[in-house]
């Protein structure tokens, strides 16, 4: 072997060494019904501004470094129209977040079904699940417990998952969320 093979093998190595420590890339999924709090919690995520929040009529998407990974969060609309098309959203997702607004108790039976719709699909199987029980600080608002309950979330045994608590407004419990969704990513 030539003096040039050997440099290039060795340029190549350590090449393949950089390139496999990179951090991570990830794609989170940020669903639920619409005003739950997802696209507030994106941006809190995000370390923007949440003043001037309004509906998302489509998705948006932020990337965000966590715990050593670059996380592409995908926030989808939840309006009733929008959401035949969190399908198309599902590929590829190493974490499924579900976002639920704990003081809109009329809504948590169809917040429930949209979830064990979800937790039925194909593409998601296995996927660590984070719900937020988000809006924690209104008068009004249920438990995370009483969500978790209501969810049926201790029947899931295919996937870990977690509730964490939160008030997206003031960012607090979202943080600690992401770290556990972090924590549970299935390595691939």
């Amino acid at each position: 072997m030539s003096t040039r093979t050997t440099r290039c093998n060795g340029l190549l190595a350590i090449l393949r060494k950089l390139r496999s420590n990179p951090d991570k890339e990830l794609r989170l999924l940020l669903l639920g019904l619409d005003n739950a709090g997802k696209t507030t919690i994106l941006k809190s995520l995000a370390s923007e501004d949440i003043t001037q929040v309004t509906p998302t009529q489509g998705f948006n998407i932020k990337s965000v470094q966590s715990e050593g990974f670059k996380l592409n969060v995908w926030d989808i609309g939840g309006a009733r129209k929008i959401r035949p098309y969190w399908r198309n959203y599902f590929e590829n997702t190493d974490v499924l977040i579900y976002v639920v607004d704990s003081a809109d108790i009329k809504r948590l039976e169809e917040t429930g079904q949209e979830l064990s719709e979800l937790l039925m699909e194909e593409k998601l199987r296995g996927v660590p699940l984070l719900v937020y029980a988000n809006k924690q600080d209104l008068g009004h608002a249920v438990t995370a417990a009483e969500i978790a309950e209501g969810l049926g979330l201790h029947n899931i045994k295919d996937r870990d998952w977690q509730i964490q608590s939160c008030i997206a407004i003031e960012g607090k419990g979202v943080k600690e969320g992401l770290e556990w969704a972090c924590k549970n990513i299935k390595r691939k």
